[in-house]
């Protein structure tokens, strides 16, 4: 049976980003996310259906960023449908944030109100395609934005993305929480997994504690860790060939 690929992306990504990584997969079927339907921290059910997946395919899951504890949990918790996993520069289990402003807390009502105040102003529209560049240009070695200029336009201009970003990230948080809770105990058998890291560009400040994290992890999961150090947390724009690479193994 052919194996269905899922990518999840990370934090204020789009599908369109990954346009390279599915280029290099053309014997595969790779379908991707689009986080502006869908939310990345969605329950397992609506990402499935999301991807259009069948009730009885093998699936395939690449994650990115926060979008890896989607697809972390994914393999978690339903290990019977997942035959592999790749988690490409994955946000830590530790990751949990500040709970005061947890979904439904007073200081997740107080950034909501403000994120809402702050589209009806058009701000999104005046700087959130300079904020796209600006993130590109420090989150990867290859400054190399795949989206073009309308596109980041109706994207990241909404009114409504930076409400969007905000819950992505919120709800991350209670992600990570669940994640840690499931990889605490006893891992039982996992689809063979492998962590791409990135250790490059800006992540190089960070890259000696971010990679031990990285390596705790995959010992938990059994998995393998490949070390990228001519890439930034951008994994996709600098080296989306190391991410086809880790599909076929």
């Amino acid at each position: 049976m052919t194996v269905i690929w899922i990518v999840v992306p990370g934090l204020a990504e789009t599908p369109e980003e990954f346009a390279r990584v599915v280029e290099l997969l053309p014997d595969e079927d790779v379908r991707v996310i689009d986080p502006w339907l869908t939310p990345i921290t969605s329950e397992v059910d609506a990402l499935r259906a999301a991807a259009d997946v069948p009730p009885d395919a093998e699936i395939g899951l690449i994650g990115h960023s926060i979008g890896g504890l989607a697809v972390l949990r994914w393999a978690l918790t339903r290990p019977l449908e997942v035959t592999r996993l790749v988690l490409v520069d994955t946000s830590l289990t530790s990751e949990t944030g500040w709970r005061a402003f947890y979904p439904g807390t007073r200081g997740d009502r107080a950034v909501r109100a403000l994120a809402r105040f702050l589209g009806r102003t058009g701000l999104p529209s005046v700087i959130g395609t300079g904020l796209r560049r600006l993130s590109v240009r420090v989150g990867s070695t290859s400054n190399h934005d795949l989206l073009s200029k309308a596109t980041a336009r109706s994207r990241y201009g909404a009114d409504s993305s930076w409400l969007l970003f905000w819950d992505e990230l919120a709800g991350s948080w209670e992600l990570a929480a669940e994640v840690q809770k499931l990889v605490a105990g006893p891992v039982g058998a996992l689809a063979p997994t492998t962590l791409l890291v990135a250790t490059g560009g800006s992540s190089r400040f960070t890259a000696t504690r971010w990679l031990a994290g990285q390596r705790r992890l995959a010992d938990k999961l059994g998995g393998t860790v490949e070390v990228l150090p001519d890439s930034a947390h951008l994994v996709h724009l600098d080296r989306p060939d190391a991410i086809a690479a880790a599909v076929p193994r």
